[in-house]
């Protein structure tokens, strides 16, 4: 079965609370879909090394999440300068990407 989008499951799981007597909260775990395959998108920014292995995966899931609401809500008024910045700063990482890859 071929489609056009990767499809992706997210769990967030709360590991440790910044007092004692504070719970934990549940883990959230959620679907979606990206184009992209978001594997080889964390291997990029990575070997990029413009931050630490652990934040440059922070940081290219965060800006592909981010990028999906921003496409399907971009017409909207709150999300119009957001998708703007976004696109531009999406330009800017990839340019990098790949001038630290040659």
């Amino acid at each position: 079965m071929s489609t056009k989008h990767h499809q992706y499951r997210l769990t967030l799981e709360h590991e440790a609370t910044t007092q004692p007597e504070q719970a934990l909260h549940a883990p959230v775990t959620f679907s979606f879909a990206n184009h992209d395959d978001l594997f080889a998108i964390l291997d990029r920014v990575r070997s990029a090394q413009v931050l630490p292995a652990e934040e440059a995966a922070s940081l290219a899931l965060g800006v592909k999440l981010l990028g999906n609401v921003l496409l399907a809500h971009r017409h909207e008024p709150l999300f119009t300068e957001l998708w703007q910045a976004h696109s531009e700063f999406v330009q800017k990482l990839k340019s990098h990407s790949k001038a630290s890859a040659a």
